[in-house]
């Protein structure tokens, strides 16, 4: 990030946030050598991380009608499910308010009748369950130091489950170390049918836990991913070749 330029500085009672940019790029960051999110600015629904890439895994499965995004960020989720398809009803969860209001200025947050963005911690969100059940449920919570411990707790996890239709997924954003956690892994299968998982260039392990089974051969997701590229506008096959059944 040593090229980018401070566009935009602030803090709250969480730490500092950072808005930094070039020609080309804009990044959101919590601190030193941190990089919650990046924006190609002339293309912003082409995600820029590879952990983005891999939870968009998630649409070989499902075409969802509504999602919920715990963990707003620079909305790079947001902009890439637009370009899939302009109908679908997102509801983003943030817990800082900052983040919100950057998003919006500074990250070309799609506003419209079919975005809702609640200022709120994502685990009581979760907990009053006061929300239609969701196709999907992306969890990408994350502040300066890593992952938050608390979306990979039983509570969350089951909380999530509730939230999601029968048909539904939950897609969890974690580091390549918790490929290791039997106890997260445990945990997703006592409320999932069935749980895959893709470790990223960047070190993330992307989790998706479906509640239905799904039988598709390697060639049919193959099929299926090469059609899902073009209608996302970049290739998944990278994600593709280290995705598989997590067991």
């Amino acid at each position: 990030m040593t090229d980018l330029e401070i566009l935009h500085q602030c803090e709250d009672e969480h730490g500092p946030l950072l808005v930094l940019d070039d020609k080309h790029m804009r990044v959101l960051s919590f601190g030193d050598n941190d990089e919650q999110s990046k924006l190609l600015k002339l293309e912003p629904h082409i995600p820029q991380h590879t952990y983005l890439q891999a939870m968009l895994l998630v649409l070989l499965f499902v075409k969802p009608k509504r999602v919920i995004i715990l963990g707003l960020g620079g909305g790079g989720l947001i902009h890439a499910l637009r370009h899939f398809d302009t109908g679908i009803k997102v509801t983003a969860v943030e817990l800082r308010l900052k983040v919100i209001e950057l998003a919006k200025c500074f990250f070309q947050l799609p506003i419209g009748k079919k975005l809702t963005v609640i200022h709120q911690d994502a685990a009581q969100f979760l907990q009053e369950a006061d929300h239609k059940k969701a196709d999907v449920i992306f969890a990408d919570i994350y502040g300066a130091d890593g992952v938050d411990e608390s979306q990979l707790s039983e509570a969350f996890i089951e909380n999530s489950a509730s939230l999601i239709k029968p048909d539904g997924f939950l897609v969890l954003n974690c580091w390549k170390e918790h490929s290791k956690n039997r106890a997260l892994l445990n945990l997703l299968q006592k409320h999932f049918c069935e749980v895959r998982a893709c470790l990223t260039g960047g070190g993330n392990w992307v989790v998706l836990a479906g509640k239905t089974r799904r039988e598709i051969s390697s060639s049919g997701l193959k099929t299926k991913a090469h059609s899902l590229s073009q209608q996302l506008d970049f290739t998944l096959g990278r994600s593709l070749t280290r995705f598989d059944i997590w067991e």
